[in-house]
C-alpha cells in the first residue's frame, strides 16, 4: 500500500523527491503519512479535494483486497 501511494504521488507532483511515505501498523489497520512540498499541496489535494478522495479510495481497495484497513494523512513536511 505504501508503494502504491508513493507512485502516485510522484507521478502528480512537480518534485518528486520531496515526497515521503510513512506507513504505521496498527493492527490490521494501517495508517499512512503523505508528506509533499508545500508547493504541491494543491495538486496532490486537488480541487475540492478530488484528487485526495481519488487517492484515498485506491487506498482502501488496495487495503481491503487484502482484508485490512487503511487510513491517509496528507501533510507539509
Amino acid at each position: 500500500m505504501k508503494e502504491l501511494i508513493e507512485y502516485v504521488a510522484r507521478s502528480l507532483v512537480d518534485d518528486p523527491t520531496q515526497v515521503e511515505v510513512i506507513q504505521r501498523k496498527k493492527g490490521d489497520s494501517a495508517e499512512i503519512s503523505l508528506q509533499v512540498a508545500k508547493e504541491d499541496m494543491g495538486r496532490v489535494i486537488g480541487r475540492n479535494g478530488r484528487v485526495a478522495n481519488a487517492i484515498r479510495i485506491l487506498l482502501q481497495v488496495a487495503a481491503s483486497r487484502d482484508g485490512k484497513r487503511a487510513f491517509l494523512r496528507i501533510s507539509e513536511p
